[in-house]
């Protein structure tokens, strides 16, 4: 398979509201990590930092330039490679010792990460087999409605199990934006990994369905509107009603 040299392996698109999209356009979408980059007044956020076969401070500069915190949506592989990379880290209570001691069960990168999650492979010397999340220990462990300042902007933390134990939302009120992590995107969502709850997982959702999002940004796959939001929330929870 090809090997993409590290200068084009991210893709950096800017959104609306100071919200700039990076993304590792070589890793298959369903495997694919949205990396969110917010610019604030005081300092900027990071939501995930995708898998980390890639420097993300050596080749996406937007990340370097000014004080910025890491935050985790949750600890799989894909969302938390480049963690290390910061000095300010931010992750859930429920998955922080996963942060500071992952493995390749505990992030499920085995068994997801082979050659063929891949369209071109990373630059050598990157190896699937050999493939692992580098430890980065929180700086700050998160809590349902704890609030990150960036100085004229502050993002609630909602806390969201159900595909994760420690998976978290952030909502801007003032610009109703949500970030979503992986409870919730436009794609097939997963409830059965090793640390799913599928009791949470409702809860979470009936818990999301009631935030007046306008514009959502998940982990994966593009974001959407409000109205999209809305939809994809009652869909599933109406599915999941039929099989009780």
């Amino acid at each position: 398979m090809q090997r993409i040299s590290a200068d084009k392996w991210y893709q950096v698109r800017r959104l609306d509201d100071d919200v700039t999209a990076i993304s590792e356009p070589f890793i298959q979408e369903f495997y694919r990590c949205n990396i969110w980059h917010v610019r604030g007044r005081d300092r900027d956020m990071l939501v995930d930092s995708g898998m980390g076969v890639v420097s993300l401070r050596e080749y996406v500069p937007l990340v370097t330039g000014r004080d910025l915190i890491a935050v985790a949506s949750h600890t799989h592989f894909d969302h938390i490679g480049c963690h290390h990379e910061f000095e300010c880290r931010a992750v859930h209570s429920a998955e922080a010792d996963l942060l500071a001691n992952p493995t390749r069960q505990n992030t499920l990168a085995d068994p997801y990460v082979t050659d063929d999650i891949f369209d071109a492979l990373p630059p050598e010397p990157y190896c699937s087999k050999c493939y692992a999340v580098k430890k980065a220990p929180a700086t700050r462990i998160l809590e349902d409605g704890d609030v990150i300042d960036l100085g004229d902007r502050v993002f609630e933390v909602i806390h969201t199990p159900g595909h994760s134990p420690g998976g978290i939302a952030l909502y801007e009120k003032a610009t109703e934006i949500l970030f979503s992590g992986d409870i919730l995107y436009d794609g097939p969502l997963i409830g059965d990994t090793y640390h799913s709850n599928a009791d949470d997982y409702r809860s979470s959702m009936e818990r999301l369905l009631k935030i007046p999002a306008r514009i959502v940004h998940g982990g994966h796959f593009p974001s959407f509107s409000g109205e999209r939001y809305r939809q994809l929330i009652t869909g599933w929870l109406n599915e999941k009603q039929k099989t009780i």
